[in-house]
């Protein structure tokens, strides 16, 4: 699943005319960008959630053919569902055994995914998250196995759950991929139900971690990383990636 709903309000004034998704760097959109390096490590089947200019992601999508594989839309342009709300959208496209793959449409990377899928299945994980050692005010953390146990605010020094022990834990960034296995849904229907059908899954993770598997996976290998949904970022990914 591609996360391409976002208002991308960083982004203005690229946003005031199209959707974050297909913003360029190095002259191709990076819906392109993120499409081809998932089929590139075998991916054939997607999910795009749209709301922002959601006809232009659709033409896109159609002018390039659906890029030679199968294409769902999950729309969103009566109610923006954020990420939480947006996976429980598309969940009948996620029947089955099989873990999924959620990636940002502002995230370019050429990161090792296939690796991050291996790693979560050996470990039989609900979630596995892409992390980081990257400066952010808002972390997840993780215990000495890199199992998930909550998040905190580094400004404000809130965690979630309320009074976490952090001292033994390791704060690492969200890098925006996860792969997620179909036994979450359950758990997430569940907190719709007590929440309502809008939220993040950042605190529904960070709520859920002492009885959910949620694993965090760190590559070691170097790898080039750039959140586009940035405007300072844009230029440095396009001057990488060409």
């Amino acid at each position: 699943m591609i996360f391409a709903a976002g208002l991308g309000t960083r982004l203005k004034p690229f946003t005031d005319s199209m959707p974050k998704a297909l913003v360029e760097v190095g002259g191709v959109p990076m819906l392109g960008r993120v499409i081809e390096n998932l089929i590139d490590i075998g991916v054939g089947e997607f999910v795009i959630n749209v709301h922002h200019f959601s006809e232009k992601i659709k033409e896109y999508l159609s002018s390039n053919n659906n890029f030679g594989v199968q294409i769902h839309i999950s729309d969103e342009s009566d109610a923006l569902l954020d990420t939480g709300g947006g996976i429980l959208a598309a969940q009948k496209w996620f029947e089955g055994d099989d873990p999924f793959i959620v990636h940002n449409a502002d995230i370019l990377t050429d990161f090792h995914i296939e690796k991050m899928v291996d790693a979560h299945k050996y470990s039989n994980a609900d979630v596995t998250l892409l992390a980081q050692q990257r400066k952010s005010s808002r972390t997840f953390l993780y215990d000495s196995d890199n199992r998930l146990r909550g998040w905190k605010n580094l400004s404000s020094g809130a965690t979630i759950p309320e009074n976490l022990e952090t001292v033994n834990l390791t704060p690492l960034a969200f890098g925006g991929i996860s792969v997620v296995s179909p036994s979450l849904l359950s758990h997430l229907n569940k907190y719709a139900g007590e929440h309502g059908p809008v939220f993040s899954t950042t605190p529904f993770y960070a709520a859920n971690a002492a009885y959910l598997n949620i694993r965090g996976y760190v590559q070691d290998e170097d790898y080039r990383w750039f959140d586009i949904g940035k405007p300072e970022n844009l230029l440095k990914a396009s001057e990488s990636f060409f």
